[in-house]
């Protein structure tokens, strides 16, 4: 088979551990912290339960969405906060939502190549801290003005300023391409895979109720404790296990007057960030550590229609990851894939049962079949955990490693779909059930 499973065992990649901040709703404690700053907490954590001295990693990647010009390399920062030596190299990578997966990736094929044994992938993203800025007109101006030579050509500049241009911008959360909100785009997605209203508020209270009860249940073992100028958290704060129907049916549309996406079928944004450490599969036995997951196969996708498919990531890049190594759906027993919208997931599943869109769209005769319900986000998903971007992304693997041990099963497929019509698929594979 290809991917990673053709390389031999020493050098196969594997999740050794995984460690996330709790995700808080933003304007809460992290706001205190950069995005840097909250990126390092996961890096020490990982370290100090493995009991790996900062030195051994030679590698690290960071995944972002919302970049600060200050800290175009996140992952730096981080990693010096977290007090890794600075003969460590580390790069940050911006790919919307797939970002950490992409620096997974990207430590699986150094490792199965044999350039290094030890590295660690995060993603993180501080939405209490975002990069303002001024508007363009204001911007350009700006530099116009540091470029002055007299004092003339700066008062004609500075006489030019409406009040207009002081006025503050937020990062958008529009598609640069197309111009739609990723809500505009889900909702298109709901027209054209007929996706209810009550269909989605069901989605999304399964997966408060889901997530309530792997929280009391004592699964997410993964989360650390946090503790800032006294203020200590220990939990996602998004959950609302004791929401209903009834209340969720009360909320209005967010995007579309006349459509489903609401603030409670809708992730919300969200603080956090996740950290993974990753290793050469012969390098974790000699240590005596015992890995999570083994990392078979990836796959990265676009989209072909970015205003019908935006979010249909997962759609496109399932199908041909599993028909690489001959697997159907029926032999993953875990599925974890994040949930920007509950009408997202649904519409996910509508396309991955269509037999058109399996012929037209990923040039199947057949169609791969929805996955099945009871073993996707069994622990709850972003709906209710929280969608701290670039967090969510090291929260899925590691949910879905965690999964595959208290299960059992031999196969975990994690997969995540992305602004600009993007998605991933990571293939993940049991040691103790091979």
């Amino acid at each position: 088979m290809p991917g990673f499973t053709e390389v031999a065992d020493a050098r196969r990649p594997v999740v050794v551990d995984a460690v996330r901040t709790p995700f808080l709703n933003s304007t809460g404690a992290y706001a205190q912290l950069h995005n840097y700053q909250l990126a390092a907490l996961p890096l020490a954590e990982i370290l100090r339960r493995a009991g790996l001295d900062a030195a051994a990693v030679e590698l690290v990647t960071m995944g972002m969405v919302v970049q600060d010009v200050e800290t175009t390399n996140v992952a730096r920062e981080a990693m010096l906060v977290a007090g890794y030596p600075s003969h460590i190299p580390a790069y940050s990578i911006s790919m919307a939502g797939v970002s950490p997966n992409v620096g997974v990736i990207n430590l699986c094929d150094a490792i199965a190549l044999g350039r290094l044994k030890i590295g660690v992938a995060a993603g993180t993203e501080n939405f209490s801290d975002l990069p303002i800025r001024l508007p363009r007109r204001m911007r350009q101006r700006a530099i116009r003005l540091s470029k002055a030579r007299s004092l003339r050509q700066r008062l004609k500049l500075l006489g030019g300023i409406r009040p207009a241009d002081l006025l503050p911008e937020l990062p958008s959360s529009q598609d640069l391409t197309t111009g739609l909100s990723m809500g505009s785009a889900c909702e298109n997605m709901t027209q054209r895979f007929a996706v209810t209203r009550e269909a989605a508020d069901a989605y999304a209270l399964s997966s408060h109720q889901r997530a309530q009860a792997a929280w009391d249940a004592g699964h997410y073992a993964d989360v650390m404790r946090v503790s800032l100028a006294q203020i200590e958290v220990s939990r996602d704060d998004a959950i609302r296990g004791d929401t209903s129907l009834q209340r969720l049916a009360a909320l209005k549309p967010s995007f579309d007057p006349r459509g489903i996406v609401t603030p409670g079928n809708a992730s919300g944004l969200t603080d956090g960030a996740a950290a993974l450490l990753m290793m050469a599969q012969g390098e974790a036995e000699q240590r005596g550590l015992t890995p999570l997951a083994r990392v078979c196969d990836a796959q990265l996708t676009g989209v072909h229609d970015m205003h019908s498919e935006m979010l249909l990531g997962p759609a496109m890049a399932i199908p041909p990851l599993l028909a690489r190594h001959g697997l159907r759906m029926q032999d993953i027993a875990v599925f974890e894939l994040h949930e920007a919208f509950a009408a997202q997931i649904l519409a996910n599943q509508a396309a991955l049962a269509d037999t058109r869109f399996a012929r037209e769209e990923l040039g199947l005769e057949h169609a791969p079949g929805a996955i099945p319900a009871e073993r996707l986000n069994l622990w709850g998903g972003s709906l209710a955990l929280g969608n701290p971007f670039a967090g969510t992304g090291i929260r899925l693997i590691s949910t879905a490693a965690r999964r595959l041990r208290l299960e059992g099963g031999r196969y975990a497929v994690v997969a995540t779909c992305a602004g600009g019509g993007l998605g991933s698929a990571l293939l993940l594979e049991n040691p103790e059930a091979v």
